[in-house]
């Protein structure tokens, strides 16, 4: 689903997450890693990315990045664990 709207978390060289919002992932992934991203990910590089989800809205994908934000790391790690599972089950139920 190619929608225009996504969020994504980041792992950076320090091991931390940074959770965010873009219409455009890899051009966002470039400038984090130029350094012209967030605040947070200015001098934490190299930047990994470590799960992006479309959603059908701006407002649906600023929500899910809001209460991303708001969850604990595990509760993170959890999250992106689960979606990658949904992902590989639905992968395997095409093949």
């Amino acid at each position: 689903m190619s929608t225009g709207h996504y969020v994504y978390i980041l792992q950076c060289a320090d091991n931390t997450w940074y959770t965010g919002y873009t219409n455009d992932v890899e051009k966002r992934f470039v400038k984090h890693s130029q350094g012209k991203g967030a605040k947070y990910t200015r001098g934490r590089g190299p930047l990994t990315l470590i799960w992006q989800e479309a959603c059908e809205t701006k407002k649906e994908a600023l929500q899910l990045e809001y209460a991303l934000k708001r969850k604990s790391r595990a509760q993170k790690e959890q999250y992106v664990r689960e979606k990658k599972e949904m992902e590989h089950e639905a992968t395997n139920e095409l093949s």
